[in-house]
C-alpha cells in the first residue's frame, strides 16, 4: 500500500510469512534555508521496519534533493530493510514525489550541479 501527497509518502509492506519482512514508511519533506546551501529539501523519515521504530532526518541541497531515494534506502536498510529488497513496485510513488521535488525547488533541465557534491 502507498499514498502519496505532495510533501508526504506513506509506503506499507505486510509479511508473507517467517522470513519476510515488513514496513511501515512516512517520509515528509519540505523546502528549507540552509545557510551554507541555499535552498534545500529536508527529508523526515519515520515509522517501523520489522516491528522496529525509527525515526531518522537529512537534508539535500537543492542540486542533490533527487538522489532521496537512494538516501531513503540505506537508511531503511540502516534499520532493517534487507539490503536485497526489491522495492519497484513503489516506483509510481517515488515518480509523483520526485516531480514534486523538482517543482517544489523550481528545478529546471540543465540547471548546474555543484562539482564539490559529486564526490
Amino acid at each position: 500500500m502507498a499514498i502519496f501527497n505532495p510533501g508526504y509518502l506513506h509506503i506499507e509492506r505486510e509479511s508473507l510469512g517467517p522470513h519476510d519482512f515488513s514496513y511501515e514508511i512516512v517520509i515528509k519533506y519540505q523546502v528549507v534555508q540552509d545557510p551554507k546551501e541555499g535552498k534545500s529539501m529536508q527529508f523526515d523519515m519515520s515509522g517501523q521496519i520489522n516491528g522496529k521504530d525509527f525515526k531518522e532526518s537529512f537534508t539535500l541541497p537543492k542540486d542533490m534533493a533527487f538522489d532521496f531515494a537512494r538516501v531513503a534506502f540505506k537508511i531503511a536498510v540502516k534499520n532493517g530493510i534487507p539490503n536485497n529488497a526489491n522495492i519497484l513496485s513503489m516506483h509510481k510513488y517515488y515518480d509523483l514525489m520526485f516531480k514534486d521535488v523538482r517543482e517544489q525547488l523550481d528545478v529546471k533541465p540543465g540547471d548546474p550541479v555543484k562539482p564539490e557534491h559529486l564526490e
